[in-house]
């Protein structure tokens, strides 16, 4: 009997979850792209619209599609932090400074979390992989935002381009593990001893 620590952190059906939050970051991403406006008020009504919306989708979805308590607890606060970020992102009057700082501190806190997992069910999933990546990903948003002074054009340009290179990345990650999943198990092992 295989240790629980060996098993995969996460059920079959959870490639649902990267194709959906991936497309739910192109549809800002879009947004961002086609509109000439790119002020403060503008960045924080798309990123909180986004946020809201990514954040209670993947977070039900992550809650039913995740095996392992730990990975899903994290994505559980991850989700939470998406939802406040966007409500903050709403409701707060905008400003540069608030949507840099807010941006900053939601990349960082989410980043690191998914990081974590993807380091945390390394070995176990090829899942990992792409959480390692996103997260990584994240919290180099997150430091750009913090450490680089930039106008409000830049800033919700930047958030775009995160978005656009997030959503592909979540897209092809999800259908290459349903894929991957829908290989019969011996088709390698066919190939191998036809070789032979």
């Amino acid at each position: 009997m295989a240790d629980a620590r060996d098993a995969a952190p996460e059920r079959a059906q959870y490639w649902v979850v990267p194709v959906v939050r991936g497309v739910l970051a192109l549809v800002p991403a879009a947004v961002i792209t086609f509109s000439p406006n790119h002020s403060p008020a503008f960045g924080l009504t798309v990123f909180g619209s986004w946020a809201v919306v990514s954040g209670l989708a993947t977070g039900a979805l992550g809650l039913r599609t995740t095996r392992d308590r730990v990975i899903r607890s994290l994505f559980a606060v991850g989700a939470t932090v998406t939802v406040a970020a966007g409500l903050l992102a709403l409701t707060v009057p905008a400003s540069l400074a608030l949507f840099t700082y807010l941006v900053s501190v939601w990349a960082a806190i989410t980043g690191a979390l998914e990081l974590y997992a993807g380091l945390r069910a390394r070995g176990r999933t090829p899942i990992a992989r792409d959480w390692i990546t996103a997260g990584a990903f994240t919290a180099v948003l997150a430091l750009v935002f913090l450490l680089f002074p930039i106008d409000a054009v830049t800033a919700v340009g930047l958030l775009g381009a995160y978005l656009v290179l997030l959503g592909v990345l979540l897209v092809i990650g999800g259908f290459s593990s349903k894929w991957a999943a829908a290989q019969p198990a011996h088709a390698g092992d066919a190939a191998g001893s036809e070789r032979s």
